[in-house]
């Protein structure tokens, strides 16, 4: 059993939308903060958008700010990650990872952990590929 699948890429034109999926199985998102990161070919891992575990705080990488939209369904234990106005910038593999909640942290801390090794599970990353 795969703790964290990732769904919904694929190539879209500039101007597009698409909505990635992160449904996580084996445990309940509950109590986890969850984040969505992006690669592109040759450049480092960055994170994209943050939500956290029960008041729904959110972050959004500057670049993603105002075109990108992270909810969480608790109750189907899925995590999504609307994506509108995309641009091809935006083309990279795109992964959902989770942490566990700890009290006090923000969602941008939260994403430094995950980013910095401390995700208790990473997805296998969906491909976004945005081109005319």
């Amino acid at each position: 059993q795969v703790p964290l699948v990732e769904s919904g890429g694929g190539l879209v034109q500039p101007g597009g939308s698409l909505r990635l999926s992160c449904a996580a199985s084996g445990f309940t998102l509950d109590y986890y903060a969850i984040g969505w990161f992006r690669q592109a070919p040759g450049k480092e891992r960055e994170g994209v958008s943050c939500i956290s575990s029960r008041d729904g705080t959110t972050f959004y990488a500057d670049s993603v700010k105002g075109r990108f939209t992270i909810s969480r369904d608790n109750a189907n234990n899925t995590v999504y990650l609307q994506m509108n106005s995309l641009k091809p910038e935006d083309t990279a593999v795109y992964y959902c990872a989770t942490t566990k909640k700890v009290r006090g942290l923000t969602t941008v801390q939260y994403m430094r952990i995950m980013l910095k090794g401390g995700a208790a599970y990473w997805g296998q990353g969906t491909q976004v590929t945005v081109s005319s």
